[in-house]
């Protein structure tokens, strides 16, 4: 009986690999991952998403620079407020995937 050949995962670069362990570790935190999933309807501004998370805007704001910082938001100045939104479709793919990937049924057969 022939069997098949395990799939092969692509090699990355260290770097890059560097890059996506910082990124989950931005992203596992319990706050931020709020912040991002109140972020990815419509732009929203600092204190209504401290608003909606009943947290302080000066948290909510020091954990929104680190997000920026990482690519995962971006933000828009209208008059004195600053509204934040998912930087692209990227991130909202990555949250939606993640999301029905937890919300699957724990009984998967292993395949021998």
């Amino acid at each position: 009986m022939q069997t098949e050949p395990a799939t092969v995962l692509p090699l990355y670069a260290e770097d890059v690999i560097g890059q996506l362990a910082d990124l989950f570790r931005l992203m596992g935190d319990p706050t931020r991952l709020r912040i991002i999933l109140t972020c990815l309807g419509e732009p929203i501004s600092v204190g209504e998403i401290a608003t909606r998370l009943d947290s302080s805007p000066s948290l909510v704001s020091h954990h929104l620079r680190l997000l920026k910082a990482a690519r995962v938001l971006r933000s828009e100045r209208r008059g004195k407020q600053i509204f934040y939104s998912a930087l692209d479709e990227h991130i909202r793919c990555v949250i939606d995937d993640m999301v029905a990937h937890v919300g699957e049924p724990l009984d998967i057969e292993e395949i021998d």
